[in-house]
Formats: C-alpha cells, sequence, structure tokens
C-alpha cells in the first residue's frame, strides 16, 4: 500500500510542537508495518535537496512549486515542496512571535502542490495533518480515498472568504460563517477523520473542547474516531539516549538520581532527599503554565524542586523567569527549546507536571513515563487515557491525576504524588511498573493501517 503523508512539521527536522514527534513517529512505524509512506513537508530552509526537481502545475497564484527528496537525519528520504513564500526562519512566526500575515496563502499554496503531487504520485491514500494541509482536498482534481488527522483543533487557519475562489473542488465545504476554513473543509471532504485520543474524541464530540467543531464532526458519524499517539521509542528510551551521561531501564533507579545530581549540580543546587519536579512543554495557556507557576512559588511547602523548560507566550515567559529570579533555589526557568536539555530533564525528574487545559493527547506524559517520572496530569482528553490515578487503584496507577483543571485541584494531586515519592518503596514499584508500558507507535500504526484498508 502506498501512503502519501502531508504534514507542515516532522521531527527531527522542522519542530514547533507534538505534531513534529505525532507525525515523525506515526510515519516510521506505518513503513515498519510494511506500507510505503511518502512523507511531504514544505520546504522551509531551502534544503539541499537529491535527484531532480518535480514541477508541480500549481494555480498562478502560488508562484510556482517543486517537489525534491531530501534526506533526513534519523528519518530517511522526505518529499520537500518548494514555493516563493513558504521559505522561512521558522514555519509560522516571525522573530516577535507574530504569525506571518500571509500564512493563509504559504499554506493554500502547500496544500495546492499537495494535490498536484498525488495526481503525480497516485498514491492509494492521501493521509493529511491539521489545517495547514486541510485544502489540499479541495484543489484535488481526482479522486482519492483521504485520511485527516486533527492534532490540535485550537488552530484552524480561518481567513479570508475569497480563497474559496481558488478551490477547484467543492468549495462550499470551506465556508465557514462567512470565512474559509480549511479545517472544516478537509472534515467535510475526507473519508475518514481521526483525533489523537479516544477520550478528546468524546470531548469534541460531547461539546468539550471542540472549537466550534462539535456539528461538523457530529456529521461524519462512525467516520470520526480518536486513535491514541504513540512516542518513537528509538528516540525516547533511557536505555540508549545519547542525550544522557548513564543509561538506564526500569531496575535503574540509582542512574535517575547520579543524572539528577549532574543536572542540580550545574544549577548551583543541593538536592538533597527533595523530589525534583520536571515540565518540559510550549509555553501557552493551553498548557496550562500559569498552573504550573502557582505550584513554583510553592514549592517550599511540598517540599521539592523544579525546572521548566520551553519558549512562547512572552508574558508567560516573563512572568516564570520573574518567579525564577525571586526563588534561585527551588526554580529554574529556561526559555528556548533544548533537545538535549528536554531529555535530561525527562531522566532526571521524579515528578512531571501536565496541567494542561485541552490536551488532545499529549506526548510529554508518556516520554516522562518511559524516563520514570511520574506524571501528575489535569483529567483532560489524552491524558485520561495513559494516566491513571494511583489513589484510586493502589498498585495499579501510572500517575496522579487533579479532580478538575485549577491550581488549587493540580496542587492537592502533586502533594498526594509527593507523598509517594517519599516511600522508597512505592516509588520503585511505580517507576518500574510505568517504564515498561509499551507506549510506542505499533498498536496506533495498526489501526491507521486498518483504516487504510477499509478505505481501499
Amino acid at each position: 500500500m502506498r501512503v502519501l503523508f502531508a504534514t507542515a512539521e516532522l521531527s527531527p527536522l522542522v519542530k514547533v510542537g507534538g505534531l513534529a514527534d505525532a507525525a515523525s513517529g506515526l510515519a516510521k512505524a506505518l513503513t515498519s508495518s510494511g506500507v510505503d509512506v511518502e512523507v511531504v513537508v514544505p520546504n522551509y530552509g531551502n534544503w539541499a535537496t537529491q535527484g531532480d526537481d518535480d514541477r508541480l502545475d500549481v494555480p498562478d497564484w502560488v508562484g510556482g512549486a517543486t517537489a525534491a527528496q531530501i534526506e533526513v537525519a534519523d528519518f530517511g528520504p522526505v518529499t520537500a515542496i518548494s514555493t516563493p513564500s513558504l521559505g522561512r526562519p521558522h514555519p509560522y512566526t516571525d522573530d516577535r512571535g507574530q504569525g506571518f500575515p500571509d500564512n493563509d496563502a504559504r499554506f493554500f499554496g502547500f496544500s495546492a502542490a499537495v494535490a498536484r503531487l498525488v495526481e503525480l504520485r497516485n498514491p492509494d491514500v492521501l493521509h493529511i495533518h491539521d489545517w495547514h494541509t486541510g485544502s489540499s482536498l479541495g484543489y484535488l482534481r481526482q479522486s482519492i480515498p483521504a485520511v485527516f488527522t486533527i492534532h490540535n483543533p485550537a488552530y484552524q487557519g480561518t481567513t479570508s472568504s475569497q480563497w474559496l475562489q481558488t478551490f477547484s473542488y467543492r468549495p462550499n465545504a470551506y465556508e465557514w460563517f462567512g470565512n474559509s476554513n480549511p479545517l472544516t473543509g478537509a472534515i467535510a471532504l475526507s473519508d475518514a477523520v481521526t483525533t489523537v485520543s479516544p477520550s478528546f474524541a468524546r470531548e469534541m464530540l460531547d461539546g468539550q473542547h471542540d472549537f466550534g467543531l462539535e456539528g461538523p464532526l457530529k456529521a461524519k458519524g462512525d467516520r470520526f474516531t480518536g486513535i491514541i499517539n504513540g512516542i518513537d521509542t528509538s528516540v525516547w528510551d533511557p536505555a540508549v539516549d545519547e542525550h544522557l551521561s548513564l543509561r538506564y531501564d526500569s531496575s535503574g533507579g540509582g542512574a535517575k538520581r547520579k543524572i539528577a545530581r549532574e543536572l542540580i549540580d550545574g544549577l548551583g543546587w543541593n538536592l538533597g532527599t527533595e523530589p525534583l519536579i520536571g515540565m518540559v512543554t510550549r509555553i501557552t495557556d493551553q498548557k496550562g503554565v500559569d498552573i504550573a507557576l502557582e505550584v513554583a512559588q510553592r514549592l517550599e511547602h511540598i517540599p521539592a524542586r523544579m525546572i521548566l523548560l520551553g519558549s512562547g507566550d512572552a508574558s508567560l515567559a516573563a512572568r516564570a523567569q520573574h518567579i525564577a529570579d525571586r526563588n534561585p533555589d527551588r526554580f529554574v526557568f529556561h526559555d528556548a527549546y533544548d533537545e538535549g536539555l528536554a531529555h535530561r530533564i525527562f531522566a532526571a525528574s521524579d515528578i512531571y507536571l501536565v496541567p494542561s487545559r485541552f490536551e488532545p493527547c499529549g506526548l510529554t506524559q508518556m516520554q516522562a513515563m518511559a524516563y520514570g517520572a511520574i506524571p501528575v496530569a489535569t483529567p483532560v482528553g489524552g491524558l485520561c487515557d495513559t494516566v491513571f490515578d494511583e489513589d484510586a487503584s493502589p498498585g495499579e496507577g501510572t500517575g496522579f491525576l487533579a479532580e478538575d483543571v485549577s491550581a488549587d485541584s493540580f496542587l492537592d494531586a502533586l502533594q498526594r504524588a509527593a507523598r509517594m515519592w517519599r516511600s522508597t518503596k512505592k516509588r520503585g514499584q511505580m517507576r518500574r511498573r510505568i517504564m515498561e508500558i509499551d507506549w510506542s507507535w505499533s498498536a496506533s500504526a495498526e489501526r491507521y493501517l486498518d483504516l487504510y484498508e477499509d478505505l481501499t
């Protein structure tokens, strides 16, 4: 089976959020299952290509488009589409963190090029991801089974209704309250729609965290489903992780503590007998960073120390730095994204925070568990499918869940995790339990393969 797989991000080539890791992990797992997957991404960086370029017969307003193969380290061959507007230092935002004003033209142009590449390659299935690729179905001039995956419905790419005039197929599907919306159009025109966890699919159909999509999704009936994400276990495995000075498996609690001491020593702290709390995230309201900062101000009373790594919202980042400056012995904030440091934080952390306001799936809680860090999470989306409260099922839990999305409830869950952590026996048992769970993409890739086969 041949699948053309289009995404705006792909780890490790270009990564802004979880879309990059999810797309990369699923594509690798599908390939391992015997699927011939051609991954297609925008050429943001004028990357060096191999072989001849394929010129794509895109509409004149795109300004021309070519497709050529590039080799991505730790992934393999990828098809990069170039148009005059795609190449930028960042996929979406300028140096002030503001979205480029022509993002609609950039990604509608990319989608038009994807549609022409489909005509050139003639795959069995087209699998597209999030709004950046959603308009490709409106530019197709032939019928092909199509799967559309929603990773984050908060971003829909809604823009001027003038774009409706550019579609060659069912432009009315993209009309959305007087505007054009590539995400709702893709929902309407695809043969199957997925999102990245069963619980988040239910929340969207129940009108929770649906971002106005409840109606279009209900109209899909049983063609809308939730398939839980996995993690790339060739990248997120402490037994082989090259970012770590020590490798370990589920029996290696001592190595975790040594890695933590290395990290703490570099900060001038004395770890002592307190737990180390970690959080690696985009600095956004969605990720509940304000709730995490409430935790950061109360570390003395837990007691614990905390490291936060991430970039994003400038006001939240400034608040985080202010708290770090006032509590230098307990809290540190790195306003950046550093892949190596992220791996070391997962390995060093005893407890890991996931205070999301909504979470389609979440990868960090699974990455944390793979590294033996106990997740404390809010009861939303995919967190409900992966984090099971230890106090609700003693000896069977995979972490601790807050009762609701609030600072007080989250702090209560964290206090329960800290109390459990103080028992060497209990924390050792939970650490082994969560590290031995199979969080790989294998099972999810099989479900996508079943879906492709049903459509063809």
